[in-house]
C-alpha cells in the first residue's frame, strides 16, 4: 500500500487582479480522473464567460499528472499550476485558475507568474490534511476485558469504528498501520492471550492528533 499523503478537507478559492485581468484560483480534492474532469467541467461551466479556464490536477498514485492551458501560449498556464501543487506537496487534487481577460497583455512571464499565484491562493485557502495508512483490526472479548481494552486504546490513538454489546463485546478500531503490531501484542497481553485482535483491512484515513 502507499505512504501517507497530504490532500485537503474539501473545495477553496482565491482571486487577484493584475493588469486589469480577474484571476480566480479554484482548488478541490479528488480521487479519480474522472471527478478531476468533472470539476474541471463545473467551472468551465461556472465561468463559460472566462476568457481561460486552465487546470492541473495530481492523483495519490503519482504518476497520473494532467494539466491544460486551454488556448494560453504553450506552458504558461497548466504547468506552472501543475508545478505549484507538486511544490506543496498535495495529491488528490484539481486546480483550476480561470482569467478574465482585462486587455493588457501580460507576457510569458507574467501568465507563469499570474497562474502560479492564482493556484498557490487556491492552496492556501484549504484546510490541508494527512491521510495515513491504517489498520482496521476486529476483536471479540468477553465483558471482563472490555474495559481494560478501553483504557489501553488511547495509548495508540486509537478510533472506534463499532461496538456490538452481546453474548460477547465485539469491536472494530482504527489504528495508524505502524501501531498495529504494538497494540495487538500489549492487548494480547493485556488479557493473557483470551483476545487476539484480526486485522480485517488496511485503508487511507485521516487520524485525530
Amino acid at each position: 500500500m502507499q505512504k501517507d499523503y497530504i490532500t485537503i478537507q474539501g473545495p477553496a478559492q482565491g482571486e487577484f487582479v493584475e493588469k486589469r485581468s480577474r484571476f480566480i484560483g479554484y482548488i478541490a480534492p479528488v480521487s479519480t480522473e474522472e471527478e478531476a474532469m468533472a470539476f474541471v467541467e463545473k467551472m468551465r461551466k461556472q465561468h463559460f464567460d472566462a476568457t481561460h479556464n486552465c487546470y492541473a490536477y495530481v492523483l495519490k498514485d503519482g504518476m497520473t499528472r494532467r494539466y491544460s492551458d486551454d488556448g494560453e501560449p504553450q506552458g504558461t498556464a497548466g504547468v506552472p499550476i501543475l508545478e505549484v501543487i507538486l511544490r506543496e506537496g498535495l495529491v488528490d487534487v484539481a486546480v483550476v485558475v480561470t482569467r478574465y481577460f482585462g486587455g493588457i497583455l501580460l507576457g510569458a512571464g507574467g501568465l507563469v507568474r499570474a497562474y502560479s499565484h492564482g493556484a498557490k491562493l487556491a492552496i492556501d485557502a484549504a484546510q490541508r490534511v494527512q491521510m495515513c495508512v491504517c489498520s482496521v483490526l476486529q476483536m471479540q472479548m468477553d465483558y471482563s476485558a472490555y474495559g481494560k481494552i478501553l483504557n489501553l486504546l488511547p495509548n495508540y490513538n486509537t478510533v472506534i469504528l463499532s461496538t456490538d454489546f452481546g453474548a460477547v463485546v465485539t469491536m472494530e478500531v482504527m489504528v495508524k498501520a505502524c501501531f498495529a503490531a504494538p497494540l495487538c501484542a500489549d492487548i494480547v497481553e493485556l488479557t493473557a492471550a483470551l483476545v487476539t485482535p484480526q486485522e480485517k483491512e488496511k485503508r487511507f484515513a485521516q487520524i485525530p492528533e
